[in-house]
Parts: structure tokens; C-alpha cells; sequence
């Protein structure tokens, strides 16, 4: 990391003893040598100021043990590209939003009424590009940069609403080298019609801030907003124009994949327009879906949509099966795999029954996810099936409800408990069929497949490095 900067500890990190540190994602254990222990006491105490220190925080950021805190850049070499296909009334709000502070690229994306989008660019002092037939968002953005030699590019769609210091908070992040993008929160504008629709935007990440890559707390940012190092989006040749949704995800992980890190900054808020009826954000959902397919063919591995150790998951088909000696031997084999990963951290008893607790509740929250998503006409048939049908319902209900309460009590947005469970519930169907439908088009099952892991710590030693 470069000198000078500062870095805070993830509030998920742990130090279990003074050569250890437990957290990041996925989990892991860094063990440090008497050189590593100095440079985190220098770490906490101030800024990056040693070779050994730099080497550490690098460490940290990367695996998502701590977070760098860059300062605003002051004079900021950016262009602006917002790629338009109608919408001249969100253009010119979105123009008037950005100002005139900056240079601004309009790509008019073969819309019906080019000479109001052109009205609207002059008026605001944009550049206007006009493609004469619809490309999408992603040819849309590659034909935007094509004269640009900025050394940075802010991506932002027409239907969005950014502060005027947006770029400037982002542009911290690039003080260091290895940076390609860096991304703000995408937060409803609350236009929509219906407290669940105003309030839960499909684009928003969520309030940690995280390293993006496909195995991390966040896995993806999307381009709504996104500032954009010039020389890493050509060392990767753009945006993929063959993509009409998902560009965004394939784009962020060919940067991971070329050895670039992507920073999302939840400090830093976008507002972006929400469908504005039911029917409107189910068609959103469903089309985002239809990306899942070919992203897992261009990228195997990086896209699964359940993660679970299996014992964990054996446990909990022992409870929707009502079979108690298999809930019982998936919850011992749980335990016990969880006391062998954490024996090199020396975790107390207490410590290994929360990591397997923890466990435990995570295959039953992403089981009811990925059943929801994916099989909701079997648990509706689960549910309403022979034999003992209360018992059997209470606990397809319990596995599909789980999931959206207890993000709502995490996130705690302006929609009441019964709103925000049955818009969850309508989001992550329509999603769902969206998959169904790509993997049909696309001749691929992979985005169905559940992955299992197991968990592992891994000790490092940071004067090896």
C-alpha cells in the first residue's frame, strides 16, 4: 500500500491473541511474526509509514481484514459518460445534478427522440455521441470512452442522481497503484409508487464497505455509478457488448481476474431511480436473472448462488425432513469440523459452539434463499402436500420466511416486517425464473449448482512476504 495510508480493521476482525488476527472474507487466521506485530501497532496508531507496514496493510485490505481510508483528491482528471437510450427527462435531472465542474460525454444509445436528447446536451454543455442503432449499456459505454484520455472515467447512467463531490470522495482510492474502480452506495430516490419499491433499491449493496471480488461480502458493484481507472478498463479491453445485462459483473471480475482491486464505499450515496410499478421491477428482476448463465460461462466457478460446508446443510434437511438422529449427527459432524479449523487459532469452547451456530444458521438462511429463488412451486407443494401438513408447512414457512426477516432486521428499511417479506419473496422468484430462463437459452445448469466449501484458516506470516 502506498505511504501514507490509512487503514481501519473490519468490525467482523478479531484479535484472539497478539499474533493473531480472525476475520475477512472468506474467514481466515494471520498469524503475525514480531516484524508483523509492530506494523500493526503502527497501523492502529497512524498511517502506512514502513515497507513492513505497507506490506501488511496490503495484506489486510486485500483479504478483507481491514479497509484503507483514503483522503478526497483534489484536482481530479475525470470524464463523465452516461449512456442514454430515451429518458431525455432523467438526462436533463442527471445533467443538472452532475454540473458543469466537469467534461461530460452523453452516448445517445439510438433513441426515438435523438433531437430532445441533443437539446438536453447542449443546454447542459455535454458532448453527445449519437449511435444510430441500440447497442446496449455496454457498447454504449466503450463507444463513451473510444476519444477520452482522462485518467479517469465516471460511468453513470441517465436515471441516476449523484452529488456534485461524488468522483471527488471516490477519487482517494486511486492513490493507490493497484485500484482499477472504486464504488458508491446505489440508494432508491424513492420515486416509486409503494413503500417496498421506494425504499429497497435493486442495486444497493448494502452499508459495508468490502474489496470486490466474486468471493467476497460483496461480489460485484454495478455500473450505475462507477469511477473507473482509464489504464486498467483498457487493460482489459472495456465492457463485453455481447452482454445486455450482467456487463457490470463481468466487467468487475475481468479486473479481479487481471490482478486489479475494485474498492465499494458505502460513505459515498447515489440515488437511483426504482421501477415505478410492480410489474416494472419484476421485468427488472427477471432480466437481471438472465445474465446468471452467461456469466458462469465466462467466468466458471466465480457465480453460485448457495455456499455451505455440507454438514451444516445435513443438518438442516434432517429438520425439514423431521429426522432427528440426521439433524443430530449433522450438527455433531458440524462441530466437529469447526473445532478442527479453529485448533490453530486456539478458540475456546465457548467460541467454537457460536463458529458452529454460526454455521448452522447460515445453511439454513442461503438454503431458504436459494429454495426460494429456484424452487418456489416445491415448497408451495411441500407445504400443501399429504400427511402432517401443519408441521410440514411451519417449517417450509420457516425455511422461506427466514431469509428477508432477517435481513430486514439487519437493514431495518422504511417498509414494515410483512411488506419487506413479501417484496423479498416477489424479488427473489422473478429472479429466479430470470435464471431458469438464461440457463435454457444458454444450454448450462451452472448457475444452479450449490458449491460446498469448507471453512479454513489460514496462518501467514507477514515477514515472508
Amino acid at each position: 500500500m502506498p505511504q501514507g495510508t490509512f487503514i481501519v480493521p473490519d468490525p467482523g476482525t478479531k484479535q484472539v491473541a497478539e499474533d493473531r488476527l480472525v476475520g475477512g472474507t472468506p474467514t481466515r487466521m494471520l498469524r503475525l511474526t514480531d516484524a508483523g506485530r509492530a506494523a500493526w501497532r503502527e497501523l492502529r496508531d497512524g498511517a502506512v509509514t514502513s515497507p513492513m507496514s505497507a506490506v501488511l496493510a496490503r495484506r489486510l485490505t486485500d483479504s478483507g481484514l481491514a479497509h484503507p481510508r483514503p483522503t478526497a483528491g483534489s484536482e481530479v482528471d475525470v470524464t463523465v459518460v452516461i449512456p442514454v437510450h430515451g429518458r431525455a427527462d432523467e438526462l436533463d435531472r442527471c445533467l443538472t445534478a452532475v454540473g458543469d465542474q466537469v467534461f461530460v460525454v452523453v452516448v445517445d444509445d439510438g433513441s426515438s427522440d435523438p433531437d430532445r436528447i441533443a437539446a438536453i446536451a447542449a443546454r447542459h454543455g455535454a458532448t453527445l455521441i449519437r449511435r444510430e442503432a441500440n447497442g446496449g449499456p455496454a457498447a454504449a459505454r466503450n463507444t463513451g470512452v473510444t476519444d477520452i484520455e482522462s485518467d479517469l472515467v465516471a460511468f453513470l447512467d441517465s436515471d441516476c442522481v449523484a452529488s456534485p463531490d461524488w468522483i471527488e470522495q471516490l477519487s482517494g482510492h486511486f492513490a493507490d497503484p493497484l485500484v482499477a474502480a472504486a464504488a458508491p452506495r446505489i440508494v432508491s430516490n424513492r420515486a416509486a409508487q409503494g413503500r417496498y419499491l421506494a425504499s429497497c433499491s435493486t442495486l444497493d449493496l448494502g452499508p459495508h464497505e468490502s474489496r470486490v471480488h466474486p468471493k467476497g461480502r460483496v461480489t460485484y458493484v454495478p455500473t450505475a455509478a462507477l469511477v473507473v481507472r482509464r489504464a486498467a478498463l483498457d487493460a482489459v479491453g472495456g465492457f463485453d457488448p455481447d452482454l445486455r445485462y450482467g456487463e457490470d459483473v463481468d466487467l468487475v471480475w475481468r479486473l479481479d481476474a487481471a490482478g486489479w482491486r475494485v474498492r465499494y464505499d458505502p460513505s459515498v450515496r447515489v440515488a437511483h431511480d426504482e421501477a415505478a410499478s410492480w410489474p416494472d421491477r419484476i421485468t427488472r428482476r427477471y432480466r437481471y436473472g438472465t445474465s446468471a448463465a452467461p456469466l458462469s460461462q465466462r467466468h466458471p466457478g466465480a457465480l453460485t448462488h448457495l455456499v455451505s460446508r455440507p454438514w451444516p446443510l445435513v443438518a438442516v434437511a434432517g429438520v425439514i425432513a423431521r429426522r432427528p438422529l440426521i439433524t443430530a449427527a449433522g450438527v455433531a459432524a458440524t462441530a466437529t469440523a469447526t473445532r478442527r479449523s479453529l485448533r490453530r487459532a486456539e478458540v475456546t469452547d465457548l467460541g467454537v459452539a457460536r463458529a458452529t451456530a454460526s454455521s448452522l444458521a447460515g445453511a439454513w438462511l442461503g438454503l431458504g434463499r436459494y429454495a426460494t429463488q429456484f424452487t418456489a412451486p416445491l415448497l408451495v407443494a411441500a407445504a400443501a402436500g399429504p400427511g402432517r401438513r401443519r408441521s410440514r408447512s411451519l417449517m417450509v414457512a420457516a425455511l422461506a420466511v427466514a431469509p428477508p426477516l432477517v435481513d430486514w432486521s439487519r437493514s431495518r428499511p422504511a417498509v414494515t416486517p410483512a411488506r419487506y417479506l413479501a417484496g423479498r419473496v416477489t424479488d427473489d422468484i422473478a429472479y429466479g425464473v430470470g435464471v431458469h430462463a438464461g440457463c435454457l437459452r444458454h444450454r448450462t445448469a451452472a448457475p444452479l449448482l450449490p458449491s460446498s466449501t469448507r471453512q479454513r484458516f489460514a496462518a501467514k506470516s507477514e515477514t515472508q512476504q
